[in-house]
């Protein structure tokens, strides 16, 4: 399994998947996808002229959400590694002309954000495709970008704890998924990696144990029974 984490493999997934990537979460989320990201952003309370950072921007499906309480002084990061990606915000860019949006190409690893830029931090969807390691960095890079009592919250769906859901979700997951994969794509291999990555991850438990060694007063959150958690906190140095 150790492949399918390594950067390369994750970027060239989602290149494929871009052109069906926001129908598929929709449908795949049973419409829950856009509620989840507006109840991940609105954990942190952003604040008018302040410095959000979105890691794993995809096609800046958080944005609208983030950029509701924007005025002229704020600005909005987003960073991704995905080519197809980059290239999908860059459009939605022009839906938000008003606002101050930078967008970087880069591995969130290996990026430009200087130091203790940013007052609030958001991911939505990414964490699945990082192992612990990888997850560990990350809580790196965000305690490196963030400012003192700056905030942060991240969220990816999950495998629910209900006995009722989650034999219907892991099937739904292994094999309905897969079908609408070759439906949109004409290859059910692409998306049956979202059901892998799923499956692996659980859920942000181990996201939140990982994070708790870091400068941060942290949180786990659940959304819809467990079908989606995340972390929400506050760096406290």
């Amino acid at each position: 399994m150790k492949e399918i984490y390594e950067p390369k493999f994750v970027e060239k997934l989602f290149d494929k998947m871009s052109s069906s990537y926001s129908k598929m979460n929709y449908i795949t989320s049973f419409g829950f996808s856009e509620r989840w990201r507006r109840q991940c952003v609105e954990e942190i309370e952003i604040e008018k002229g302040k410095t959000v950072v979105d890691l794993m921007t995809g096609m800046g499906e958080c944005w609208k959400h983030i950029l509701k309480k924007s005025d002229k002084n704020s600005k909005l990061i987003g960073l991704d590694f995905s080519t197809e990606m980059i290239n999908r915000a860059e459009k939605n860019k022009g839906k938000f002309e008003k606002s101050k949006i930078e967008i970087l190409k880069e591995n969130v690893f290996e990026n430009s954000i200087a130091n203790e830029t940013a007052d609030f931090v958001i991911s939505g969807f990414g964490l699945k495709t990082f192992n612990d390691e990888q997850l560990g960095k990350l809580a790196n890079e965000i305690d490196r970008i963030l400012k003192p009592n700056g905030k942060f919250s991240l969220i990816d769906v999950s495998v629910p704890n209900s006995k009722f859901l989650k034999p219907f979700y892991m099937f739904y997951l292994k094999n309905i998924i897969p079908i609408l994969g070759k439906l949109f794509l004409g290859s059910p291999e692409t998306y049956r990696m979202l059901g892998v990555y799923t499956e692996e991850f659980g859920n942000s438990k181990n996201v939140h144990r990982i994070f708790k060694k870091q400068d941060f007063e942290v949180e786990y959150v659940e959304y819809f029974y467990g079908c989606a958690s995340g972390i929400k906190g506050r760096k406290i140095k």
